[in-house]
C-alpha cells in the first residue's frame, strides 16, 4: 500500500510539472495595460487572452465592432457614450515580462501569434475619414512606418529608417543626454538599435504636445509601435548578461514614462497598452497595395463577380428593409384614412368654419 500510494504521488507530481512546463511555454508572454480612462474597464485576474484576438480588443475598447464576438472576461462593458480618443499598443519583443509597475495589470497570452492593428486602423479611416485622425504604426527596426491622416503632417519628421535613427540620438537634444546608459556602449550598433527605439517614443510624445489640438478633438487616434531592440541585445550578450539586464530596466522606465506623457497628453482618455512576447509562433505576413490595384484586379477578377460581402451587410439590409416597409404601411394607411375623411366631421378645418358661420 505504501509503494503504491508513493508511485501514485510521484505520478501526480509528474503531471503537474508536465501541466506546468506547458502552460510556461504556452501563456508565457504577457498582455498588460498601463493606463486605461474609467470609461475602460479591465478586469484583474489571470485569464489568458489568444493571441490573435488582442486586436479585437483594441477595436471594443475604442467602440468599434469586431467580426466573431470576444469572450474574454478581462474586458467588461465600460461607458458605451465616452470612449477613449487614443489606443496605443508596444509590443515588446525578445522578452516573455517586464517588470511593470504594480498598478498596471496583466494577462497571460495563450498561442502568442504575429498580429497587427491594420483591422482597426481601417475602421478608422473609414469611420472618421473626413476628421483625418492620427494613426501611427511604427517598426523602427524593420523600418517600417504607416501613417494615415494628420499623422503625415505632424510626424513627418520622425526618424524612421536606421540611419535616420542613428544620426538622431548623436544629436543634442537627444535622450544620450539624459537616460544612464550604465553597461550599454554608445558605439555598439546593437545598443544604439535598442537606445534608436526609446528614442522614438520620446520623441512621438514631443510633437504631439506641440500640437495638442490633435489630442483635444472627437476623433479617435491609434499608435501601434514594435520594438525589437531588447531581442537584439539578448542575442548579442545573452539574456544572462548585464547589458539585458539594464536594458530591459531602462525599457520599462522609457514605456512607463512614455504611458504617463500619452496619458496626461489625451487627458486622461488614452489606453495604453504593452504585449510583451519571447518570440512570435509564425511570421507575421502582411498584404501590401500596390500602385497598380486596378490593373491586377481586372486579371484576377476575369468573370467580373462580384465582391464579397462583409460581416456589416446583414445589419444595413434588415435597417433599410424594415424603415422602407415602414414608410410604405405608413404611407397607404394615411392615404386611406385621407381618402374616406368626411369633411363635416373629421377635418378641424370644416368644424371651425361651421361654428364660424352660425355664429356670424
Amino acid at each position: 500500500m505504501g509503494r503504491g500510494g508513493g508511485a501514485l504521488r510521484a505520478l501526480e507530481v509528474a503531471v503537474l510539472l508536465l501541466t506546468s512546463a506547458c502552460l510556461a511555454g504556452v501563456c508565457g508572454d504577457e498582455f498588460s495595460i498601463l493606463r486605461s480612462p474609467q470609461s475602460v474597464i479591465f478586469r484583474d485576474g489571470s485569464w489568458p487572452i489568444p493571441g490573435e484576438r488582442i486586436p479585437d480588443v483594441a477595436a471594443l475598447s475604442m467602440g468599434f465592432s469586431v467580426e466573431e464576438d470576444l469572450s474574454w472576461p478581462g474586458l467588461a462593458v465600460g461607458d458605451l457614450f465616452h470612449r477613449p480618443r487614443a489606443t496605443v499598443l508596444v509590443t515588446v519583443k525578445g522578452v516573455d515580462k517586464l517588470a511593470l509597475p504594480v498598478k498596471g495589470i496583466s494577462y497571460p497570452i495563450e498561442n502568442a501569434v504575429p498580429f497587427s492593428l491594420d483591422s482597426v486602423a481601417n475602421a478608422i479611416h473609414t469611420l472618421f475619414s473626413e476628421e483625418t485622425p492620427v494613426v501611427l504604426q511604427l517598426a523602427p527596426s524593420e523600418e517600417r512606418v504607416y501613417m494615415v491622416g494628420k499623422a503625415n503632417s505632424v510626424f513627418e519628421d520622425l526618424s524612421v529608417t536606421l540611419r535616420q535613427l542613428r544620426n538622431r540620438l548623436f544629436q543634442d537634444n537627444s535622450i544620450l543626454s539624459s537616460l544612464p546608459l550604465n553597461s550599454l556602449s554608445r558605439n555598439n550598433e546593437v545598443d544604439l538599435l535598442f537606445l534608436s527605439e526609446l528614442q522614438v517614443l520620446h520623441d512621438i510624445a514631443s510633437l504631439l504636445s506641440r500640437h495638442k489640438h490633435l489630442a483635444k478633438d472627437h476623433s479617435p487616434d491609434l499608435y501601434s509601435l514594435e520594438l525589437a531592440g531588447l531581442e537584439e541585445v539578448g542575442k548579442r550578450y545573452g539574456e544572462d548578461s548585464q547589458q539585458f539586464k539594464d536594458a530591459s530596466q531602462i525599457l520599462v522606465d522609457s514605456l512607463q514614462k512614455f504611458a504617463d506623457e500619452m496619458f496626461n497628453l489625451y487627458s486622461g482618455n488614452a489606453v495604453v497598452e504593452v504585449v510583451a512576447v519571447k518570440t512570435f509562433n509564425s511570421p507575421l505576413t502582411r498584404k501590401t497595395r500596390s500602385i497598380l490595384q486596378s490593373s491586377q484586379s481586372k486579371t484576377e477578377n476575369p468573370y467580373n463577380l462580384a465582391y464579397p460581402y462583409n460581416y456589416n451587410y446583414s445589419v444595413i439590409f434588415n435597417i433599410i428593409l424594415w424603415m422602407m416597409i415602414g414608410l410604405a404601411l405608413a404611407v397607404i394607411v394615411i392615404s386611406y384614412n385621407l381618402w374616406n375623411m368626411d369633411p363635416g366631421y373629421d377635418s378641424i378645418i370644416y368644424r371651425m368654419t361651421n361654428q364660424k358661420i352660425r355664429m356670424d
